[in-house]
Parts: C-alpha cells; structure tokens; sequence
C-alpha cells in the first residue's frame, strides 16, 4: 500500500523531520499539492516565520560571504594556518546550504518536484552535522596548540587534518543520507545527541583556550603581548557564535517529549533550528571582520567593516 503525505504539511516538516522516503516518492502528485509554507501551523507561523528571516540573511548576505571567505583561503593558500583546511569545508558547506535554499523556495511555488524535496533534505541533513563538526575541528586545533604546543608542533603535518577532514565528511553524508532516506526511529535524537556533544566540547575546548592565553601573561606585566591577545579575542568571538548559535537547540531540543508535539513542530524546532541556520552568516562575517584584506572588496570598506584594532601612534 503506497503511503502518502497528509495534505496541509509544512515544508519545514518535510525538511526537519523524519519522514520516509516513500512518503516523498510514492505519489510526486500528492507530496507537491500538499506542501505549503505553513501547512499544519497555520495558526502558529511565527516560529516558521522567524525561521524563513534567518534563512533569507543565509541568502543574501552568507552566501557572497562564504564566496569570500573560499577566495580569501585560495588566495593565502602558500601560508595557510592550521584550520584553514577546516574553515574552507566549513564555507563550502555553509555556501552549499545558501543555495540550497534558493532552491526551496523554487521547489515550493514553481517545480514542485518531490525528487528536488529529498535533495533539499539532504542538503539540511549537511548542514546539521557539518557546522558543528567541522567548528569542533577548529577548537581541537586550537586547543592541542595553545595547551600542547609540543605535540602541536610535532602534529603540523597535513595529512593528519585531510584525515580528519576526510571523517567528518564520512559521517556528514552518512547522517545526511540516513536522514534522505528517512523512517529510522528516533532519528531526530541523532542530532540532538551530536549538537549536545559538539557544543559542550566547543564551550569546554574555548574556555581552557582563554584561561591558558589569560594565565600567560609575562612576569610582572599586566597586559598580553599582542599575538596572544589576538588570539584571545577570535577565541573569545568564537565562544560567543558557538553560544548564540548553538545553546537554544541544545536547551529545547532534549526536552521534545515534554511539548505538545504541534508546539514543538510549529515554534520549538523552527526556532532552534533558525539559530543553527544564521550561523552560515555569521560565520563567514566573524572570519572577514578580522581580514586586513578581503577579495574583491577596496580597502576602505574592509576598514570600516573590521574588527582588528588600529594601531595606535607611538609617542617617541
């Protein structure tokens, strides 16, 4: 008996939740004629709404962002940092999700393609896991090289980071295909599990990173010297998108069973997600705002939009 999907569903159900695949497939008629905006929240739309905003900005300011980023990293790529390797994946996916988005809209109201609805779930399972990954990667890197600069030094080798970089694809596009493919119980666990780890390993990570730059200052100086307090301050700026963008889902999602499921469905999950989304914006921004030089862009925008502090005159 081929199933079908009940009419007045909400795309952001089709996108977020573990519905089969078969759903999607069985009947190409009944999946795009039921789909809508607010469909099954049609008196609760400011969750999705809310939603929809974040991924708007995702639009039309992360994706020239990430655009950026990518040629700022191809640009440094004979002094590349550590990272770079983690950040450039991270930009690609985030650019990826961007688009993937455009694509939604245009699946929605003028393709109205069920095959394009499970393209579109992929590309959301991608986003899931990648951000949260990949970021993890970074702090890892950083930490082992401000608390274990020996062993940092003697792990400088790239092979160890394509390596890295080569499991955390694994596991993106085996989450990102078991959620495609959809009807597997208690999924939505999976990622509830995987944010709840990677933030709590983030938070962790960034705080032993400031305690370590702030407990070494020099003998009898009160301030850092200035690599140290750069490094500080992207930490610390780090610590704060991990926080923005990650608590809310880490604080609602575990306690699912305790909302009335059409709350959860039409204001929770929106919203959680709406936080982990905007991170494809803020992300790229954070990493500019600290460029000397961005690509593409004159000199005097870049100053007016950094955040690297201007070098005082010296009084000699």
């Amino acid at each position: 008996m081929e199933s079908h999907l009940p009419y007045g569903i909400s795309f952001s159900t089709i996108l977020r939740n573990n519905l089969p695949a078969s759903n999607l497939t069985a009947n190409s008629v009944n999946t795009t004629n039921a789909v809508s905006v607010f469909g099954g929240c049609d008196h609760m739309v400011s969750g999705i709404i809310f939603d929809l905003t974040m991924q708007s900005f995702n639009v039309i300011i992360g994706i020239p962002a990430n655009i950026l980023v990518i040629a700022n990293l191809i640009k440094t790529r004979n002094e590349p940092l550590t990272s770079d390797i983690y950040l450039g994946c991270l930009a690609f996916m985030d650019a990826y999700f961007g688009f993937m988005t455009i694509i939604s809209f245009l699946n929605l109201y003028h393709w109205k393609s069920a095959m394009a609805w499970m393209a579109l779930k992929f590309s959301y399972g991608v986003k899931d896991t990648s951000g949260p990954l990949f970021l993890s990667c970074v702090c890892l890197d950083r930490f082992i090289a401000v608390l274990f600069p020996i062993a940092f030094g003697q792990l400088k080798d790239i092979k160890y980071r394509i390596g890295l970089t080569v499991i955390v694809w694994l596991l993106t596009f085996a989450y990102a295909s078991a959620k495609t493919v959809g009807g597997i119980h208690n999924f939505e666990k999976v990622f509830t599990g995987e944010v709840l780890f990677a933030f709590t390993w983030m938070v962790v990570c960034n705080v032993a990173i400031l305690w370590a730059l702030k407990r070494s200052r020099g003998a009898g100086k009160d301030e850092m010297n200035p690599m140290k307090r750069k490094a500080f301050k992207m930490v610390l700026s780090i610590l704060i998108i991990i926080i923005s963008n990650y608590l809310p889902p880490v604080a609602m999602f575990p306690f699912e069973d305790h909302y009335p499921r059409q709350v959860f469905i039409c204001y929770v999950q929106p919203v959680g997600f709406a936080f982990v989304n905007i991170s494809s914006t803020i992300q790229p921004l954070t990493y500019l705002s600290r460029l000397e030089k961005v690509p593409f862009l004159p000199d005097s925008c870049v100053e007016k939009l950094s955040c690297k502090e201007k070098e005082k005159p010296s009084n000699k």
